[in-house]
């Protein structure tokens, strides 16, 4: 049980009983004044926003990418990072063994080549072959220490779009970040570096401090205890909302828990907009989250799908006040094995910017409604049916 703070503490913001001192009691973190923050609302946005930081690097670049494919966004990435790394600046690149495991080894080795420190993290193990559904599933570029970006994005074509133009881009959200945060997003990366045996990082950060700022809160997962943090987040995020929730998922397999919040706030008035993909990479997770609709659709939820590309995106407005954005998915996977890399922010001009996306969305998806849904055709129902109680034993 929580002890909840007095409701002075809500950080001015109107009709909600979500309280900066309650997340900050979860997560046993405090937030990070003093940001400036802007919103990446698409791939093209969000990759102009990695090289030009890249290029401004003057001592350190950190990445850390679930999937680095050697495609031309690739490609054109470790050409700007071996091209930094001639010149003197330190690059350190994290990247997971299954999500990039199609990438060629000869890619990583012309990268050490150049200089750059090159990690590999949940590699498989002949020993431990059951440690391999765990996975780094963070995306996360710092420059200096004090500047940094992250989102639902990977490092790849499907995500940027700008090498092929005529090629679908995926719907993906990322953030940019200035300010202390990059600096604790920094000792961050350090940790993780040092998990997987990479060597000590010295780095020395002045980052700038904004006296108008926002506050941001760093939602990093990387062992059991901070994901169960994750989920008391969440869960409190949505019992606590009194007016709204918006969700953008690009994987959709609730737990209990999750799923009888969104019941119970949907009961008690709260209006809640789930938006989920209309065609997935991951065809097994997409059955097996439909199996979810008509629960929810009953109670009072309303479930939008993206038609225009495959969604990606991992997105959370919590009454217009409280936002959260990174890398974790609603499901399970995320939630109870993964390392994941989010931001909360409570910062209400933030949130506006948040809903805007979240509505242009909608305007590229359509709403399911519950008596076309009921009459959809028997053999969804059994791959539905199926997949849910197949990913119910992983």
């Amino acid at each position: 049980m929580i002890a909840l703070p007095s409701p002075s503490d809500v950080s001015s913001s109107r009709g909600t009983a979500l309280q900066r001192s309650a997340i900050e009691y979860i997560l046993d973190l405090p937030f990070i004044d003093n940001n400036k923050v802007r919103l990446l609302r698409n791939g093209r946005e969000t990759f102009r926003a990695i090289v030009d930081l890249i290029l401004s690097a003057r001592h350190i670049i950190c990445i850390e990418f679930y999937i680095f494919k050697d495609d031309e966004t690739g490609k054109e990435l470790a050409e700007l990072l071996k091209e930094k790394s001639r010149h003197g600046i330190k690059v350190y690149l994290l990247y997971d063994h299954f999500g990039s495991f199609l990438t060629s080894r000869r890619f990583w080795s012309d990268l050490k080549k150049s200089g750059i420190k090159v990690r590999i993290s949940n590699p498989f193990k002949w020993s431990a072959p059951q440690g391999y559904i765990y996975r780094n599933h963070k995306k996360l570029l710092i420059i200096d220490g004090s500047k940094a970006i992250t989102g639902g994005f990977n490092i790849a074509d499907e995500y940027h779009g700008h090498f092929k133009k005529k090629a679908e881009i995926w719907r993906d959200t990322g953030i940019y970040l200035e300010g202390p945060v990059a600096s604790a997003l920094l000792n961050i990366f350090r940790k993780s570096w040092s998990t997987w045996k990479g060597e000590r990082i010295t780095c020395a950060t002045e980052s700038r401090i904004f006296d108008r700022g926002v506050p941001v809160i760093p939602i990093f997962a990387n062992s059991g205890r901070a994901r169960r943090k994750m989920r008391k987040l969440l869960i409190y995020s949505i019992k606590n909302a009194k007016e709204n929730i918006l969700l953008t998922t690009a994987y959709f397999i609730p737990s209990k828990r999750v799923f009888r919040a969104l019941i119970g706030a949907a009961s008690k008035g709260v209006h809640i907009k789930l938006l989920l993909p209309a065609q997935s990479d991951v065809l097994p997770v997409f059955y097996a989250g439909r199996n979810y609709y008509e629960k929810l659709l009953k109670a009072g939820v309303e479930i939008y799908n993206y038609e225009e590309s495959v969604l990606h995106a991992k997105t959370m407005v919590f009454d217009g006040c409280w936002s959260i954005i990174g890398s974790a998915n609603l499901d399970l996977q995320s939630w109870r094995r993964n390392d994941e890399s989010n931001v909360g922010i409570l910062n209400r001009g933030f949130s506006m910017g948040m809903t805007e996306t979240f509505q242009n969305d909608l305007k590229n998806s359509f709403k399911v409604d519950l008596d076309s849904w009921r009459r959809r055709p028997l053999f969804r129902k059994f791959l539905e049916k199926f997949f849910y109680l197949m990913m119910k034993k992983l």
